[in-house]
């Protein structure tokens, strides 16, 4: 695990991002008309994906424990 404050201040930040999305989700069910839309549902829903990808980024990242071993030195 990475010990960059960085990496970790971001990963509290995007989980913390995705629990408040998840708050703003509604069921198919709930919708009711979209003149009494806040937000659109795809919307919250396409930022839910974004935030997931860059949270496994993140995780990614913080495991990463050497260099990229595609990169050859010369």
């Amino acid at each position: 695990m990475s010990d960059d404050p960085f990496l970790r201040e971001l990963d509290l930040e995007v989980e913390a991002d995705i629990e408040l999305n998840a708050e703003g989700m509604v069921g198919p069910d709930d919708l009711g008309s979209p003149g009494d839309w806040l937000v659109d549902p795809v919307e919250v829903q396409e930022e839910s994906i974004e935030l997931r990808s860059l949270h496994g980024a993140i995780e990614a990242l913080e495991s990463d424990s050497g260099p990229d071993p595609a990169v050859s030195s010369a």
